[in-house]
């Protein structure tokens, strides 16, 4: 059977990588959270002390991208992959509202964005592959076999991230999950560099009123239909 490469794009919290997740696992292919590439920068420029971007801090985290080392590992304990920065698990890290209050001013600096799409372009050569994230159909995979856009209602979406987060233990409150993704995809569909946009061969999915499982049956069909598997 045909290895394909999968790209799945969308608004924040549409769930992007819970269906990835989900159908990477059914596909038996691998899978990549490219957003959680920019998340782990961003951690590292707040460990690091370079928050607020100030035009030093981003200079020195610029000339620290060559020393900053990204791959994913199979976590024997989920079936998934998780994220390592200089071979540091940061998987459970990179969640908080701290990291998603810059990630999208990280994202947008061009050198970091250069340094990321490279990384993401290289999993295209081990087979069967699952990647979501803000620009991979466009960008990064630009002729993917199968690109999805995700999208759904701002309270939906909020509601979501919000729920995932209380139950993971994070103190936070639900104005401030909406408030933020609305930002957030405010900024990167306004950024010059790879803005976040739907791609003209996308096939959209509202997934407002979808569960997981709703979601994954009508993607295996597309893809039963398109590519006769």
């Amino acid at each position: 059977m045909r290895k394909i490469v999968i790209a799945i794009d969308g608004y924040a919290s549409t769930g992007k990588s819970s269906i990835a997740k989900l159908l990477s696992s059914h596909l038996n292919y691998i899978y990549v959270n490219s957003g959680s590439m920019y998340r782990a920068i961003t951690f590292h420029a707040i460990s690091k002390e370079l928050i607020p971007l100030t035009k030093k801090n981003i200079n020195t985290l610029i000339s620290l991208l060559s020393d900053i080392q990204l791959d994913y590992r199979i976590n024997n304990s989920t079936g998934f992959y998780d994220i390592y920065l200089n071979n540091t698990n940061l998987e459970s890290k990179l969640k908080s509202l701290e990291v998603s209050n810059h990630v999208s001013s990280i994202a947008e600096i061009p050198q970091i964005r250069k340094h990321v799409v490279k990384i993401q372009k290289s999993f295209q050569h081990k087979g069967g592959l699952v990647m979501d994230g803000r620009d991979i159909g466009s960008v990064v995979f630009p002729n993917a076999d199968l690109k999805l856009f995700l999208t759904a209602s701002d309270d939906v979406r909020a509601k979501r991230r919000y729920d995932e987060l209380i139950n993971e233990g994070y103190e936070i409150n639900y104005e401030d999950i909406f408030n933020n993704i609305i930002s957030r995809d405010k900024k990167d569909s306004k950024r010059k560099d790879s803005p976040l946009i739907i791609p003209k061969d996308a096939v959209v999915i509202d997934n407002s009123k979808m569960n997981i499982i709703d979601q994954l049956n009508f993607i295996i069909k597309l893809i039963k239909t398109k590519f006769n598997f």
